[in-house]
């Protein structure tokens, strides 16, 4: 699955791309089997607009249970790029999440026997400023997911830190407390290491 590049910015690079675990598509599969089941039940049923009204009935069904959480799943999808973890979905309306790599502050995943058995989980993100926790639910191999998280924010600290004088970093962290993305305190402990390191 490809991340439009048009979205991306100057140097942004997708590190992994994917769509939520697979289990989301168990029960549209179920429900898809049941009518199968049921229209091949139908032609017994006497012909005209009985049987009609029971097919219209099945296909509208099939089409709320079954087809729309397909199409959730297919237009639902997570990004990792250098600069950014990405949540998307929608297939009219569209929504999504964004939070740059450099304001992750703990990442934790979960997950159930079951869960564990197929191969997914959850991960919560804690990130300074607003946003605090974001849950991102139904991740596969969501430990794996954690640890390429972990190695992209630390890749992105080191670029930020290396790429910018002092001043060019107390005046990002002034932006970041300026857009509410650091709390007041948040921003004092991150500018008096800076300085000591100075």
């Amino acid at each position: 699955m490809r991340y439009p590049d048009s979205l991306l910015s100057q140097g942004e690079q997708v590190l992994r791309a994917f769509r939520p675990h697979w289990k989301s598509l168990v029960i549209p599969a179920a429900w898809t089997l049941l009518v199968v089941i049921g229209l091949a039940l139908t032609p017994r049923l006497p012909s005209g607009w009985p049987r009609n009204a029971v097919y219209i009935i099945i296909l509208l069904g099939w089409v709320m249970v079954a087809v729309v959480p397909v199409f959730r799943w297919w237009f639902t999808q997570f990004v990792l790029t250098n600069e950014r973890l990405i949540l998307r979905k929608g297939v009219i309306a569209r929504s999504g999440v964004e939070i740059p790599l450099e304001v992750i502050n703990d990442v934790i995943f979960s997950q159930s026997v079951f869960e564990r058995l197929l191969g997914f989980g959850d991960l919560i993100i804690e990130s300074a400023g607003e946003m605090g926790q974001s849950r991102f639910s139904n991740i596969p191999r969501p430990d794996e997911f954690q640890a390429e998280l972990y190695a992209a924010r630390e890749l992105r600290t080191k670029e930020l830190t290396s790429a910018e004088s002092p001043s060019d970093t107390l005046a990002t962290l002034a932006r970041l407390h300026g857009d509410g993305i650091l709390t007041d305190e948040e921003f004092e402990a991150k500018k008096q290491k800076l300085l000591d390191e100075i």
